[in-house]
């Protein structure tokens, strides 16, 4: 049986953690609750970024080949059915 949580040591420079404590005790959360809301954020903000990453290839892409109004996907995606 796995452990429902395992603690983690992290070092931060003390005016760091001072500011660290301070945001805690501002949001009304113990230290692990803002740990898991700042992992939370950090994993929303990769996930935009890498859907942002693929609209800019897929403009990259879908003006190398000419396609560059509604249209022309409409064109495509009708042309072979």
């Amino acid at each position: 049986m796995q452990p429902k949580r395992k603690g983690i040591t992290v070092s931060l420079p003390p005016d760091m953690a001072r500011k660290f404590e301070r945001l805690a005790k501002a949001e009304g959360k113990n230290k692990s609750q803002l740990i898991w809301d700042m992992i939370r954020v950090y994993q929303q903000h990769r996930h935009n970024q890498e859907f942002t990453e693929l609209q800019k290839y897929g403009t990259r892409i879908a003006q190398e080949r000419g396609v560059l109004t509604e249209a022309d996907v409409e064109k495509l995606v009708f042309e072979d059915r």
